[in-house]
């Protein structure tokens, strides 16, 4: 047992080791008698296409996958390696999946597999068939999928490792059964016909038995159950197996209860991940759609909580659809149809939002009646969505007290400023797999351009020193205290120590907004620390106050970061004043303390990594840095001043 799992032990009660120890057991017995499920096809039955798609396919397929970078071309199928991380070449053993460790290998990347394995791209290759009629087109998806089949048999090998993976895979083939529209397919295709019934729906009946038999339960049921209960509910509404009916229900309810569970009464997802939100709200919006096409609808407590999740995305994006990167993001899709690298998915859920609820706030910010949402309700869909009223609001700051988000706004024709001030907590359940230790960070955008960042993500679970980097204190706009992050870090995805938040006072009105808020992250080291940010909207303006509470007589390091987005110049031509610029933009000045004596630090991997940016999963790049750092033995205030002209 190593340090991970020590560290992973102390985040579970009683009740999950014993459902841990139960599960070992369950691994015990399929390894050594073997599982087998059976499918018999008289007890299959048809239940018709449910998307009812009316889609003028256009020649929106490629030919490869972007895989963090790494084109994985899919049409080479005698290369293919499906345990394979294409990065660094390695390959996971094909062996019982329950004996896989995934951290083992620093580095062979587990995501780098299963970003391929998900198969999002087979959509890409019916689309394609659907424009072409092509037949090497779908003996091209025909085989792909039994080269999966072949090389991945029933709970072997790192594919059957997490059933986030397998359910995403069953989303995909809804998807694909769909725009195929396999039951007429396979009445005028012998080939197809065979693959359907003979690899096919045994596969797809393969994943729907594990995903109901391996929930993510306990400290693990975050965005994992979510997938587990969308891709089971899809599955079961559209595959007529003599198990879907139970399927069914047990997948519907437990969506009806984690989007309560997991969201706040405003629609905020406790993972405190912004990207995550488009992701998990996909699963909750195809199951919606899902079971409104099958007579099978949700409560309207679902619709009501789906309602605020789509008024928190409006709430979060700014002038240019940017979201505020808090928390982890890995670039993960519920679904792809559209595979256009400029595509966003946050407008597009809003475009959703508009048509469900005739909503012209959510259309305001939206897509329009994109090629995703073609799809997913077609020209009735499209005639209420242009049905709405094309409207524009006035947008203001917006205050989710109760969470600890605070969005600083002032809107006037095209130009905005935008802030995100960040006194959430830590994130969600024991483990808080996908927060960063971030508390009062935050973020500006001037016009719908990134000015101070949040540094990104950049990976899991290789790479441990730039994990810790991209999680940790120094990678925000916040305080780091004696070289200490501010929650305590047990592994890539494992906080055994989290901090709390408390907002001390809030207002907003017409021409001034305020927060002030602290956290007891350095409890330990006797420190508290408290911001207060002003924003003056008549100066275009926001002070910040940052006081460092120091309990006794004791030298504290403090250090103050500034990141900022890499598009951009970074000037000093006098003392603490620093002018950040982009030609044709409005320019932004930061003034220092006096008592400190910043300066640009960009690139830098010693004596400590700091001045990265992580647009996307596995990507970095250096990026500037004002970086302040200084001893105190006391009580002290340090104030700056950001003004955007």
């Amino acid at each position: 047992m190593n340090k991970w799992h020590i560290n992973r032990l102390m985040t579970m009660s009683f009740a999950e080791i014993y459902y841990r120890i139960r599960q070992l057991l369950k691994g015990y017995s399929e390894e050594k008698f073997g599982y087998e499920v059976k499918f018999v096809s008289k007890e299959y039955r048809s239940k018709g296409n449910i998307l009812n798609i009316s889609v003028d396919f256009e020649k929106k397929y490629t030919n490869t996958l972007n895989v963090f970078g790494t084109d994985f071309n899919y049409n080479n199928l005698q290369e293919i390696n499906w345990h394979q991380d294409v990065l660094s070449g390695e390959v996971f053993p094909l062996i019982f999946y329950r004996k896989i460790n995934i951290r083992e290998n620093p580095n062979l990347s587990a995501k780098y597999v299963w970003e391929i394995n998900r198969l999002q791209f087979l959509t890409n290759i019916c689309i394609k068939y659907s424009v072409t009629k092509s037949k090497d087109d779908l003996d091209l998806f025909i085989e792909i999928n039994r080269s999966w089949s072949i090389q991945n048999p029933y709970l072997k090998g790192v594919n059957w490792y997490s059933n986030i993976e397998i359910n995403v895979r069953l989303i995909t083939w809804f998807l694909c059964w769909e725009i195929l529209e396999a039951e007429d397919l396979m009445l005028y295709s012998p080939d197809f016909k065979e693959f359907a019934e003979k690899n096919w729906l045994p596969e797809i009946k393969q994943h729907c038995t594990y995903s109901y038999e391996n929930p993510s339960k306990y400290s693990s049921a975050n965005n994992h159950l979510i997938s587990e209960y969308a891709g089971l509910f899809i599955a079961s509404s559209k595959w007529g197996f003599k198990e879907s009916e139970k399927w069914l229900t047990y997948a519907q309810k437990g969506l009806e209860k984690e989007i309560v569970k997991q969201h706040s009464v405003n629609g905020i997802n406790k993972e405190e991940a912004a990207e995550y939100i488009q992701f998990i709200t996909d699963f909750f919006l195809l199951s919606f759609i899902v079971g409104e096409n099958t007579n099978r609808p949700f409560s309207k407590e679902f619709k009501h909580h789906l309602y605020k999740i789509f008024y928190y995305i409006y709430s979060i994006l700014d002038c240019n659809g940017n979201f505020p990167k808090y928390g982890d993001e890995d670039d993960g899709k519920c679904f792809i149809l559209d595979f256009s690298e400029k595509f966003n998915n946050f407008k597009s859920l809003l475009t959703s939002g508009a048509t469900i609820f005739n909503d012209p706030l959510f259309k305001s910010k939206s897509n329009g009646f994109d090629y995703k949402n073609q799809f997913l309700f077609g020209n009735s869909g499209k005639s209420v969505f242009e049905s709405i009223p094309d409207t524009i609001y006035k947008e203001n700051s917006k205050f989710f007290t109760d969470e600890g988000h605070f969005f600083f706004r002032k809107k006037e024709n095209q130009k905005e400023i935008y802030m995100h001030f960040d006194a959430a907590s830590l994130g969600f359940l024991s483990i808080a797999a996908h927060g960063h230790a971030d508390a009062l960070s935050f973020i500006l955008h001037v016009d719908g351009q990134p000015v101070f960042i949040d540094s990104g993500t950049y990976t899991y679970h290789t790479e441990k020193e730039w994990r810790s980097y991209f999680i940790g204190t120094l990678a925000h706009n916040t305080i780091r205290i004696n070289g200490k992050d501010q929650a305590l870090n047990g592994g890539p995805t494992l906080w055994i120590r989290h901090y709390e938040t408390t907002v001390i006072n809030q207002e907003s009105g017409e021409n001034i907004d305020r927060v002030t808020a602290t956290h007891n992250g350095y409890k330990k080291e006797d420190v508290r620390h408290i911001r207060d940010i002003v924003f003056d909207k008549i100066k275009n303006e926001f002070e910040i106050s940052d006081t460092i509470i120091v309990e006794g007589k004791k030298s504290v390091l403090v250090e103050i970061p500034f990141h900022i987005h890499p598009e951009l110049l970074v000037t000093n031509s006098s003392g603490n004043y620093y002018q950040i610029s982009k030609p044709q933009h409005r320019k932004v000045e930061l003034f220092v303390d006096e008592k400190l004596n910043p300066v640009i630090i960009k690139g830098q991997l010693e004596p400590q990594i700091l001045g990265w940016y992580s647009d996307s999963f596995l990507k970095k790049e250096a990026t500037n840095v004002i970086y302040c750092r200084t001893q105190i033995n006391c009580t002290n205030t340090f104030k700056f001043i950001i003004k955007i002209i």
